[in-house]
């Protein structure tokens, strides 16, 4: 946890995974964040994977750092203390992230009326106002088609089961509300901020430059397997039955791994041969894999992991060691001697490592992560340091199931 963004309030009424991480990120960088969700929990609210008491770890790994308050949204007297806690007055006030749709009771004319310099960060599917997730996403930008081994059937799809998508769509939310706070505070303007997943995806394909490529060339890039397109990178085993992803996309990568394997005179060989240089160009050692690959493989397969990885390691070189996520839950440098985890004792009564900020800020100390809350817990701190409601009121709101208690 950091604090730079203290002062700052945000009003998230959210769920699944690009609201919520925009609301995450924030909170982490010390803004303060109320998750406003449903009494009794959201959508998101059980989602695997669980404890086996059924404790969503999901929605407690999203909502870490944030408040809490549950509000009866069916009713009118519900909806109606959303909008008052979105365009609550104060500079470092009116801001609601959003995943909801852009009409009804959250749509931006509405809050405007309230509040006319009200900013809302509205994460949605397409950009028409129509449903999408992260999967439907992919599938439509062709990457699942480009995904998986060689041998796959050409219409053959392979999901990959990260949410890429949801995941730079709540970063981009992030980026989108405090570029909107920084532009209220120089022009005094509001305004909805709107992040379709759709235009993510798309837009992000064709800033790696792949739009244009299938264009350019009338067709689709095939299969690679675990080859990396246009540079050198590929998966190798070695002599322990070890699989390592080596790459090498510099000329010091490509230098060092050939001095390594100590194949620099069967390189020039093949240079020569076929009247090229490695040296400089990645996209030469790509088209050129069919005899780089073999050779090198016919290296690797002699060598031990461990000896390889720390030769590897003397020249600069470029490498990852496949392992299972369990085995990276136990990793020394990724987790368990890593300062971003604080090992926390959870809302499900798991401890376990937590992170706080992926940001590492030179000379800020870095703060231990807060926990997510239990669902309602702030209900009644909120509603009285937000709204200026005394205790007599919230209780009526409660009595009234318009508000719901603490969960715990």
């Amino acid at each position: 946890m950091y604090g730079i963004l203290n002062g700052l309030r945000v009003i998230e009424a959210s769920s699944f995974v690009a609201s919520p991480s925009a609301g995450l990120y924030l909170a982490q960088l010390g803004a303060e964040v109320i998750r406003v969700d449903t009494i009794g929990g959201g959508p998101d609210y059980n989602r695997w994977p669980k404890s086996n008491e059924g404790v969503s770890f999901y929605w407690e790994g999203l909502n870490k750092g944030k408040k809490s308050i549950t509000v009866n949204i069916g009713t009118d007297q519900g909806k109606s203390l959303l909008q008052d806690l979105a365009c609550a007055p104060g500079e470092n006030g009116g801001i609601l992230l959003t995943n909801f749709p852009q009409t009804g009771f959250l749509s931006y004319k509405t809050l405007a009326e309230k509040r006319a310099d009200i900013i809302v960060a509205r994460v949605m599917g397409q950009s028409n106002g129509g449903p999408a997730l992260d999967y439907t996403v992919n599938c439509a930008l062709g990457y699942p088609l480009m995904t998986g081994p060689q041998s796959l059937l050409g219409d053959e799809p392979v999901n990959h089961v990260l949410p890429a998508w949801d995941l730079l769509a709540g970063a981009y939310a992030a980026f989108s509300l405090l570029a909107a706070d920084k532009h209220r505070a120089a022009t005094g303007e509001g305004g909805e901020y709107k992040i379709p997943l759709t235009d993510i995806g798309v837009t992000a394909m064709a800033n790696m430059g792949q739009l244009a490529e299938v264009l350019y060339q009338d067709g689709n890039r095939s299969r690679h397997g675990n080859e990396l397109y246009g540079a050198f990178g590929k998966d190798f085993k070695t002599a322990d039955g070890k699989r390592m992803m080596i790459m090498a996309i510099t000329s010091r990568q490509w230098r060092g791994l050939l001095s390594v394997l100590e194949i620099e005179q069967q390189i020039s060989e093949i240079e020569s041969t076929r009247g090229v240089t490695f040296a400089k160009d990645e996209g030469v050692r790509y088209q050129h894999c069919d005899a780089l690959y073999p050779l090198i493989e016919s290296r690797v397969c002699l060598r031990q992991a461990a000896e390889l990885q720390s030769a590897l390691d003397a020249v600069g070189g470029c490498w990852g060691e496949y392992q299972t996520m369990r085995e990276a839950a136990d990793d020394e440098d990724l987790v368990k001697n890593n300062p971003i985890f604080t090992e926390i004792k959870n809302p499900s009564d798991f401890t376990y490592p937590t992170p706080g900020s992926a940001l590492t800020i030179t000379d800020h100390k870095r703060g231990t992560a807060i926990v997510a809350p239990h669902l309602g817990q702030h209900s009644e701190s909120v509603l009285q340091s937000v709204l200026g409601m005394d205790r007599d009121r919230v209780s009526d709101l409660v009595s009234q199931g318009v508000v719901g208690e603490s969960i715990l």
